[in-house]
């Protein structure tokens, strides 16, 4: 299951995340550090992560939806309820000998149960503790619901993309939960690396919002700064502060993706003379909706693939628009190793996108899929010094979940 012949153990082989976190924030951040050789156990409820009952675009798999099976690679799953004081002990322990914590819950959620992170600095003071919400921990909108399409909605980023009087523009991707994901991957490791300089753990806290809003660092500092505010024009420009042509063309059978293009050479090569004398600085902002709606009008014309092989070859910037089809078909892709596949033990083959990151010496490898609900618990309570008798005694009573003596629904 690995994506190198390299044997050398991962990266952070030796380092223990205890992955509370539930939805695709919290377990994406969780499995990158798994891709990267961490111990990931994921605590989830005795009745499995809500994502293994909610699938992502209705695709459901055999026992673990495809929306779970995409974020939870290379994860044990301990299976415990965290409300009984049984459970809560057994999280305890595992803290003591853990270097992470990751948990979304919504705010107060982990004071209640004892998970917080003044309860949990108390037994491994070493811990790094990573907290992610919506919207902060405090503050007017700290029990708002923390979804991607909210958090998009009040970044301000829907309006720098579309036509005036359009409807405003979201992401077709969950742009701010997997930008989220990386930011707390991000403070994971600089936390760990503060630990190994220092012995200190300490809590990183992340916001959705904050996250999204300094993403778009340079758009809003022109704004801020440049006092140049959001003005969608009539055309759908791709992007409010880059001048025409910027954006998505119809072709005569798909779409062609330009930017920014000298105009007097792209005039030249599309067929298009009023361009020859424009400066594309001053005719690209002052005439941004006929710069555009020429361009359209050539651009119907010929195929995709005639004219990236007119325009590309000349320095245009331009690219075809994909379809899912055509991207994992593309031969850069597979150049690339963009995508994993192994074989699991109820899904079948699986193949989804892989590693963002390459090591020469310690790359990222898929060790195991995701786990069913409770699929580890015996080995991680045997890990923990529990005798096997405690632990069907803690089976029995319902603290924790054995998917070996267990049908996951």
């Amino acid at each position: 299951m690995t994506d190198s012949t390299s044997d050398s153990p991962g990266i952070l082989a030796g380092y223990r995340v205890l992955d509370c976190s539930i939805a695709m924030a919290g377990p994406f951040a969780g499995q990158r550090l798994g891709d990267l050789g961490a111990d990931v156990i994921k605590v989830e409820p005795i009745t499995g992560e809500w994502q293994r009952h909610a699938p992502a675009g209705g695709a459901k798999g055999n026992k673990i939806n495809v929306s779970f099976l995409s974020l939870n690679r290379n994860k044990r799953s301990l299976a415990v309820d965290l409300k009984a004081p049984a459970g809560r002990e057994l999280l305890y322990r595992l803290v003591a000998e853990s270097d992470v914590f990751l948990q979304n819950y919504r705010p107060g959620v982990a004071a209640r149960l004892g998970v917080d992170y003044e309860s949990l600095r108390e037994i491994n003071p070493s811990l790094v503790y990573v907290s992610i919400s919506g919207y902060g921990e405090d503050g007017p909108y700290r029990d708002r619901p923390g979804q991607d399409l909210l958090l998009q909605a009040l970044s301000g980023a829907m309006l720098s993309a579309g036509s005036a009087g359009s409807p405003p523009q979201p992401a077709g991707q969950y742009l701010v939960d997997a930008v989220t994901a990386s930011t707390a991957f991000e403070g994971v490791l600089a936390a760990l690396l503060h630990r190994e300089r220092t012995g200190e753990g300490q809590q990183v806290s992340v916001n959705m919002l904050d996250v999204i809003t300094t993403l778009q660092m340079q758009e809003i500092s022109v704004f801020t700064m440049g006092g140049i505010p959001q003005e969608r024009s009539a055309q759908p420009h791709a992007h409010v502060y880059i001048r025409s042509p910027y954006g998505t063309f119809a072709t005569s059978d798909g779409y062609l993706a330009l930017a920014m293009p000298h105009l007097p050479t792209l005039g030249e090569l599309i067929g298009e003379p009023s361009f020859a004398d424009l400066d594309g600085e001053v005719a690209g902002w002052t005439q941004r909706d006929e710069v555009f709606e020429r361009v359209a009008a050539r651009l119907r014309t010929r195929t995709t693939k005639e004219w990236f092989d007119i325009l590309s070859p000349a320095g245009v910037w331009v690219a075809p628009v994909y379809s899912y089809a055509d991207l994992v078909a593309d031969p850069q892709i597979a150049h690339n190793g963009t995508f994993v596949e192994y074989d699991h033990p109820t899904e079948g083959r699986v193949k989804t996108p892989g590693f963002p990151y390459r090591f020469s010496r310690t790359p990222a490898r898929v060790d195991r899929g995701a786990p069913l609900t409770g699929e580890h618990t015996r080995e991680i309570l045997d890990g923990l010094g529990i005798a096997g008798a405690d632990i069907d005694d803690l089976v029995q009573s319902g603290v924790v979940v054995d998917a070996s003596v267990t049908t996951e629904t």
